[in-house]
């Protein structure tokens, strides 16, 4: 696995031969998370970023950007559904998680809807940024809710 520190937004972004596995902030959960996912694979910092790191500065300054780059998430069927419903709410409005759950078939899981969005390694690509309580108020996001906000802020969600 490789990563790069886009500077400019103060992101770091990881990828492996099969695409984008980790987007953050923090450089130690960027460590723990390439330890706790791909084990004893090389862990090394490359510049070969610059397709990711032109899309985030742009999203940074405003520009409405598909992140539609390769990723490698290894993860379970259900989480990969709550990915894929993620990617379908629009730039610039945001979803709750009960709405995310009805828009799986079963609004019962509003619980397990929260846990895979939480688990979300690529912050911004797959934009769980956009979720937010039923209450209307931000909830929880990996890398803050100063970061939450100033994304929805971007948007003008």
């Amino acid at each position: 696995m490789i990563y790069d520190l886009v500077e400019e937004v103060g992101l770091y972004v990881a990828k492996t031969s099969r695409g984008v596995c980790y987007i953050g902030n923090n450089f130690d959960d960027l460590a723990a998370f390439s330890k706790k996912k791909f084990g004893g694979e090389e862990f090394r910092r490359s510049a070969e970023f610059e397709r990711e790191s032109a899309d985030l500065k742009a999203y940074f300054n405003g520009k409405k950007v598909a992140f539609d780059w390769s990723f490698d998430l290894a993860t379970s069927d259900f989480t990969a559904r709550v990915f894929q419903v993620l990617r379908t709410i629009p730039y610039g409005q945001t979803a709750t998680y009960s709405e995310i759950a009805e828009k799986m078939g079963n609004k019962k899981a509003v619980r397990a809807v929260g846990r895979a969005i939480g688990s979300n390694p690529v912050l911004i690509a797959i934009p769980c940024h956009r979720v937010i309580g039923k209450s209307g108020k931000l909830t929880g996001y990996r890398d803050g809710l100063a970061l939450k906000e100033k994304l929805l802020h971007i948007e003008n969600a």
